[in-house]
C-alpha cells in the first residue's frame, strides 16, 4: 500500500477493529450476565441449593480469569482473529449445551469450564491488545469503549433473558446467547485483523519512523508465564493484583451474580430487578469511556482512588435501599455503580503499560486474572453467606470495606517503571 493511499484513508482501520471487537464483547458477555437470572429457575426446577449454583459461576469466573494472560500471548502467537473467532464457538457451545444440564457439575461443564475458556479468551485483555496493537494515541479512550462494550454488553442481556426466562423458559435464554455469539463470528473473520502491518499502515498517532515493537512470539503458555515471573518481582504487579481482586469481588462477583436474587429475596421481581442491572449497564457505558478519556488526561492513580472510595461507599448504604419496589435511592444508586462498575479497566491497562512497556497486556492479563479470582471467591462467599444467614448484609459490607483497602492500595502505586531487562 502506497503511502498516498494510506494518507487518503478517511478512517483509520485502527476504528474498523475497534468498532468489531465492541461488537464481539458483546456477542460474548451475554452468558456471563445470564446466570445470574437463571439461578432462580433453576433452582425451581431442580431445586439446586444457591450454593451450588454459585459454585458453576464461580468457576466460570475463575477460567475467564486465569485464561486472560494466555489468551494475550495467544493473540500474540496466533493473531486477533483466530482466537477471538475459537473464543466466540467456544461460548456458544457452552450456552447450547447448558440446555441438557440436569445435574449441577453439567452447570461445571458448560457455564464454568466452556464459557469460562470462551470468555476467558476474549475478556478484557481482548481489549487492551486492540489498544496496544492498532493504537498509539487515544489507547485510554479505545479501552474505555472497549470495555464498555464488555460490560455493557453483559448487563443489557438481562432484561431480555429475565423475559424470555418468565415467558419461555431457561433453556430457550441459553440459545438466544449461543445464537448472539455465532453471528458476531462471521464479522470477527472479515473485519478483524492482527495488527496494522497486515494492512501496510501504521498504528492511529503513530509518530514519523514507527516501528513496531518485537514481541515474544514462542510457546503461549511459557511467554505467559515467563511475563508473569518477571512482573511478579515487583510489589507495583502485586498492587495492581490486589486492586483488581477487589474490583472483581464488587462487581461480577457481588453484585453481576448476586443483585438479582439478593432483591428478590426483598420481594422485587426478577425481570424489574434485571431492568435495573441494565440501568447499570447503561450508564457504565458513559462511565467507562468518559474514564478514558481521564486517563488520557490525568493520573491514573489517583483515578483509581476515587473510583473504589465512590463504590465502597454505594456498597455501604445499599442493603438499606434494597426493597420490594423501585425507590428513587436506588435508581440514584444503580446510575453511581453504573458509572463506576468498570470505570477501573482504562487507567489499569495505562498503568499496566506505562510500568511494564511491552509486556503491558501480557502483565494486565496476570491483573485480570486476579480480578476474576475476586469475582469467584465473592460469587462462592455471598452464596455461602446467603444460605448461612438468609440474608446479604455481610457481603455487602465486606465489600465496601475492601474498597476502601483497594483505595488506598491504588493512591500509592509506585511511579517508576520496571526495568526492561528483569
Amino acid at each position: 500500500m502506497t503511502q498516498t493511499a494510506v494518507r487518503t484513508r478517511r478512517i483509520h482501520p485502527g476504528w474498523i477493529v475497534a468498532l468489531v471487537a465492541f461488537l464481539a464483547l458483546v456477542g460474548a458477555a451475554g452468558f456471563r450476565a445470564a446466570p445470574s437470572v437463571l439461578m432462580l429457575p433453576l433452582e425451581d426446577e431442580f431445586g439446586w441449593s444457591r450454593g451450588e449454583l454459585s459454585m458453576a459461576v464461580s468457576v466460570n469466573l475463575l477460567f475467564y480469569g486465569l485464561m486472560a494472560p494466555f489468551a494475550a500471548a495467544l493473540m500474540a502467537r496466533f493473531g486477533l482473529r483466530r482466537v477471538t473467532t475459537i473464543a466466540l464457538l467456544f461460548v456458544a457451545a457452552g450456552a447450547a449445551l447448558s440446555t441438557l444440564a440436569t445435574a449441577p457439575w453439567m452447570l461445571l461443564l458448560t457455564w464454568g469450564v466452556l464459557i469460562g475458556l470462551g470468555t476467558g479468551s476474549m475478556a478484557l485483555v481482548f481489549a487492551a491488545t486492540v489498544a496496544d496493537s492498532w493504537f498509539v494515541k487515544r489507547r485510554g479512550l479505545v479501552v474505555g469503549i472497549l470495555t464498555a462494550g464488555s460490560a455493557t454488553g453483559q448487563l443489557a442481556f438481562l432484561p431480555f433473558i429475565a423475559i424470555l426466562v418468565t415467558e419461555q423458559g431457561w433453556r430457550q435464554a441459553s440459545l438466544l446467547v449461543a445464537a448472539g455469539a455465532l453471528i458476531v463470528v462471521p464479522l470477527v473473520l472479515i473485519w478483524i485483523r492482527n495488527s496494522p502491518v497486515d494492512l501496510g499502515v501504521t498504528p492511529f498517532g503513530a509518530p514519523e519512523g514507527w516501528v513496531p515493537e518485537k514481541r515474544e512470539r514462542g510457546n503461549a503458555a511459557r511467554v505467559a508465564i515467563s511475563t508473569l515471573v518477571r512482573a511478579s518481582k515487583h510489589r507495583t504487579f502485586w498492587a495492581l493484583m490486589a486492586g483488581f481482586a477487589i474490583c472483581g469481588a464488587t462487581t461480577n462477583g457481588l453484585i453481576g451474580t448476586h443483585f438479582i436474587p439478593s432483591a428478590h429475596d426483598h420481594g422485587m421481581p426478577e425481570t424489574v430487578a434485571a431492568g435495573l442491572l441494565a440501568v447499570v449497564g447503561i450508564f457504565d457505558i458513559v462511565g467507562t469511556i468518559a474514564s478514558g478519556w481521564l486517563t488520557d488526561r490525568f493520573n491514573p492513580r489517583i483515578l483509581l482512588a476515587v473510583y473504589y472510595a465512590f463504590r465502597g461507599l454505594g456498597l455501604l448504604v445499599l442493603p438499606f435501599l434494597l426493597s420490594a419496589s423501585v425507590q428513587p435511592p436506588i435508581i440514584i444508586f444503580v446510575v453511581i455503580y453504573g458509572l463506576d462498575w468498570v470505570a477501573t479497566v482504562p487507567p489499569t491497562v495505562a498503568l499496566c503499560r506505562e510500568l511494564f512497556g511491552k509486556d503491558g497486556p501480557i502483565v494486565f492479563g496476570w491483573v485480570f486474572a486476579s480480578h476474576q479470582i475476586g469475582a469467584a471467591i465473592a460469587a462462592f462467599t455471598a452464596g455461602a453467606l446467603r444460605d448461612a444467614t438468609g440474608e446479604y448484609t455481610a457481603a455487602w459490607f465486606g465489600a465496601a470495606g475492601l474498597c476502601l483497602v483497594a483505595a488506598a492500595v491504588s493512591a500509592t502505586i509506585a511511579r517508576r517503571a520496571v526495568p526492561a531487562t528483569l
